[in-house]
């Protein structure tokens, strides 16, 4: 009886799970040519795909849960996807240049998606994307609720001036990435100092930041530098986007499952610089951790010990390591330091020299990957090249050998010849000289002449 009971519980998660992707499928519109007729009427959320694509099939169930959630929610954003090799021109028209693409659609504007593949982070998106480029905040409790709901958010305070106008364009360039608000001074909180208005704000990390256009530069610039929060665990992709910021990342590369104290250490000493220093270093350095070595490995193109602290340029390649261990928060501010007066050596880099051992290094690490994981896929895809070669080379050299020896054969067979015909030319010279010496014309003597005649 318990048996049974199992197996229908079994059968009816399976038929529940079925029943999703089924009514996700539903919310899903597949778009063809008519798409780029009818696009401008509404607003469009839409995964450009090929079907070969294996991050596209990965993508697809979670691209179905987020065509359910938005048409549950009641959102004005309409969810598809589009085969861009069945309908190429199209897709090259949206700039899409790899799969799988995503991208909103609003009007004439197509913003594209460049965050992690999940079904939250690309419905926060649609929802940033798709309202109103600058949001008002008209209460304190709207300011509160931001506060708490959004991690890192940006707002202008102030009336009618050119630095609107200078947020207007920033928000319109970088609304993909964060939210932008405006505000009146009465509705800021109280902690909140301005020392003159208007004035652009970022707040993060339960605190805020005042753009300064003398010390900040470009407005731009520093909203995208300040975009993300102070600490971060960090992969991949984050570490790639953090090289638009001109910003240089400090991280504690740890091992998450090793529980053995010196690897908590390092993080917390990170986190304790971060949150201690943040107004001594937030210009200039972004703080996280990263689980594993694998992916600093390539970087580095090295194998780095884990637990250890090391600082990333990810603009330009370079990274800087302590010769000691760190043993506390204030090694960790005094490496800062030296990095920043320029005591501290970087290595690494993009040079030529740089760029050509990377290729060896990618190579070496690709080969190794490939027999590691399937030996035998690595024997026939090396194997069988290698062994192509080395017959055309044989080939190569026997025919190079051969025609050698008859050209050799050849050569001493016409040199022979020639030798035979001068032999031949100088005996015939010798020949009539041979013959004057040996029948000599004599003249007999006058008497004896007369002899004869009588």
């Amino acid at each position: 009886m318990a048996a049974w009971r199992s197996w229908a519980a079994l059968r009816l998660c399976a038929t529940v799970v079925l029943l999703d992707m089924v009514v996700g499928k539903g919310f899903v519109e597949d778009l063809d040519e008519s798409f780029k007729e009818n696009r401008n009427d509404d607003i469009w959320l839409v995964d450009f795909y090929a079907p070969w694509c294996g991050h596209c099939k990965k993508l697809e169930p979670i691209w179905n849960e987020v065509g359910l959630e938005m048409k549950s929610i009641g959102s004005p954003v309409k969810v598809g996807k589009m085969d861009a090799t069945s309908y190429s021109s199209i897709a090259s028209e949206f700039g899409v240049r790899g799969y799988p693409t995503i991208k909103l659609l609003k009007g004439d504007l197509a913003y594209n998606y460049r965050g992690p593949r999940t079904k939250d982070d690309i419905i926060e998106f649609a929802h940033r994307v798709s309202g109103a480029l600058i949001r008002p905040l008209p209460s304190q409790q709207m300011f509160e609720h931001m506060q708490k709901r959004h991690r890192v958010f940006f707002v202008y305070i102030g009336g009618e001036s050119p630095l609107k106008e200078k947020y207007i364009d920033a928000a319109s360039e970088l609304i993909v990435y964060t939210y932008f608000f405006s505000a009146s001074e009465e509705v800021v909180p109280e902690y909140v100092t301005l020392k003159e208005m208007p004035a652009v704000l970022v707040f993060k990390d339960e605190t805020y930041f005042v753009y300064d256009e003398y010390e900040d530069g470009d407005l731009s610039s520093w909203i995208n530098r300040e975009r993300f929060q102070n600490y971060l665990a960090m992969d991949g992709f984050l570490l790639y986007e953090l090289g638009d910021t001109g910003k240089l990342v400090a991280l504690a590369v740890i091992d998450e499952k090793n529980t053995s104290v010196e690897h908590a250490r390092l993080k917390s000493i990170i986190q304790e610089v971060a949150r201690d220093y943040r107004d001594l270093f937030h210009r200039d350095f972004q703080f996280g951790h990263m689980d594993g070595n694998d992916y600093i490995n390539t970087l580095l193109m090295d194998e780095l010990t884990v637990p250890t602290v090391v600082v990333l340029n990810t603009s330009n390649q370079q990274y800087f390591l302590l010769d000691r261990q760190i043993k506390n928060v204030e090694d960790m501010v005094q490496f800062i330091n030296n990095i920043l007066d320029g005591t501290v050596e970087a290595q690494g880099g993009d040079s030529i020299l740089q760029r050509l051992k990377r290729i060896v290094f990618d190579a070496k690490s690709t080969i190794v990957s490939i027999f590691k994981s399937s030996p035998l896929m690595g024997c026939f895809l090396f194997g069988l090249p290698l062994g192509v070669i080395s017959i055309m080379c044989y080939g190569i050299y026997t025919a190079d050998t051969d025609g050698g020896y008859i050209e050799e054969r050849y050569e001493v067979s016409k040199s022979e010849n020639e030798n035979q015909e001068q032999i031949e030319e100088s005996k015939e010279q010798q020949e009539p000289s041979s013959a004057e010496s040996v029948v000599p014309t004599v003249q007999e003597p006058k008497d004896v002449l007369e002899k004869k005649k009588d």
